[in-house]
């Protein structure tokens, strides 16, 4: 089960001008936090609350459809192509990348186990679409469609590209390499799969993108290259039992969630950095930017009163960025809560030669990398505190499924919760569709000619 070690926060480690009062905070707010969780999980089944992803570690439907489509085309592709954006891809990609063997794609099939490579394609770059269809063969491509909204400017750019290859190489047989992960009823793309006849998958309502990972949108993915699901599920549910708990002492996430508040708004520390120390965590930072920055990035509270919320995330990655960002880290403004995520066991051991044993660098000799990146996340925590630098540290025993899920559903659950107690609309995020508005324009979609004027009277260059 997960751990989270908060000491690093407490104003006896880090002094009062920079660190909590951590008991006294939790006996201010433990009512406020009993009443937020109490009222989450009250409301996680009302429609248009957006919350019914806390219902997704007990979907035993989707995983059986799932793991039945994983079976019924194993060994009939050599590659998943995932075409998506944002929410679509990100949780997907830092899953796979967590849980595959690493470098997945250049092992030979024997040592994936017979499973297919696997690819995202989450922008539009026309170097890099052009550069993958040039060394993948999509005859042998299973390409799965990605869009809740079914009609997401980048996702469908994609699929018209990849569906037109297709269907020149593959004639009317090209039907069988396209799968879809869409809206139960409504949106162009849902359209699109009946009239083509493609097999689909959906995306519950209540369930916005940045929260849609463990749903089809992750979890079949996650199947067709043999990830056990089932353990991912497992995990969810397990966290879940304890995230219900209304009583602050004993729930993990409501006490990052509160801490991240209060270091915002009573200090003035208003950069969130997540810092995972694995390789095979390196993309988690990526999905939860998406996920803190959308959420908590408002200006108006429920009751449409101005604000400015949300602290910005940033990815870091041990020990890499202690030679990129940590001299910032330590002597730049006091207003970042660093995260770290520390692993309790790696999967393999590497030792390092006892050689050079006369040199400078002879005392590395006899020990393990394992030491060494345990060292250096020990080092960089200490650090930050000689800084008066607040941090956090979350403890996973190991990688695997069963606790990324949990990891990534705390950090879920954290964010709902630290939403609450902004007083904003957690699972909005009204200024992206203004985005996506002006594109429509800019690109001659029918309805949004008003877009493309507004942005060019404000944009003269454009």
């Amino acid at each position: 089960m997960l751990e989270l070690d908060i000491r690093g926060v407490s104003q006896d480690i880090i002094g009062s001008e920079n660190g909590l009062n951590i008991q006294a905070e939790f006996e201010n707010y433990k009512t406020q936090i009993a009443d937020i969780v109490s009222d989450l999980y009250k409301r996680k089944d009302t429609p248009g609350e957006g919350l019914q992803w806390m219902n997704l570690g007990y979907s035993q439907e989707t995983s059986w459809y799932v793991k039945e489509y994983a079976a019924l085309v194993e060994n009939r592709f050599d590659n998943i192509l995932v075409l998506g954006i944002g929410g679509s891809t990100l949780g997907g990609i830092a899953i796979t990348h967590a849980l595959l063997k690493p470098y997945w794609n250049l092992l030979s099939k024997e040592q994936r186990g017979g499973y297919p490579r696997i690819f995202f394609l989450d922008n539009v770059d026309p170097d890099d679409i052009n550069g993958l269809l040039d060394i993948i063969d999509l005859k042998k491509t299973l390409v799965n469609v990605i869009t809740k909204s079914g009609d997401t400017t980048e996702t469908m750019a994609q699929y018209m590209i990849i569906k037109d290859r297709l269907e020149k190489e593959l004639d009317d047989d090209y039907r069988k390499n396209i799968i879809v992960t869409t809206d139960k009823k409504t949106g162009i793309l849902r359209q699109i799969s009946e009239q083509e006849g493609y097999k689909t998958f959906v995306v519950p309502d209540d369930v916005g993108g940045r929260f849609s990972v463990f749903t089809a949108v992750g979890l079949l993915p996650f199947a067709l290259v043999g990830i056990n699901i089932d353990e991912i599920t497992a995990g969810i549910r397990d966290l879940d039992a304890q995230l219900k708990n209304t009583n602050i002492y004993e729930n993990i996430a409501a006490q990052n969630a509160l801490i991240h508040y209060l270091l915002d708004t009573k200090y003035g520390k208003d950069i969130t950095v997540l810092m995972p120390y694995s390789e095979k965590l390196k993309f988690i930072p990526d999905w939860f930017t998406q996920l803190w920055a959308e959420s908590l990035g408002k200006n108006k509270t429920i009751e449409e009163k101005p604000i400015k919320a949300g602290p910005t995330p940033i990815g870091a990655i041990g020990a890499r960025d202690q030679h990129t960002l940590m001299q910032l880290f330590n002597e730049g403004p006091n207003n970042k809560v660093i995260n770290f995520v520390r692993i309790g066991e790696f999967d393999t051991t590497l030792d390092i030669p006892q050689i050079f044993q006369y040199t400078g660098i002879g005392y590395l000799g006899g020990k393990t990398v394992n030491n060494l990146i345990n060292a250096e996340a020990d080092s960089t925590q200490a650090t930050l505190i000689d800084y008066s630098r607040p941090t956090i540290t979350i403890k996973i025993p190991k990688v695997d499924g069963y606790h990324i899920a949990q990891l990534l559903y705390m950090l879920e659950m954290q964010t709902a919760i630290t939403g609450a107690l902004y007083n904003i609309n957690t699972f909005d995020q009204p200024s992206v569709e203004q985005t996506r508005n002006y594109t429509y324009g800019l690109m001659g979609r029918i309805g949004y000619e008003g877009s493309a004027k507004a942005l060019h009277d404000k944009l003269e260059y454009v």
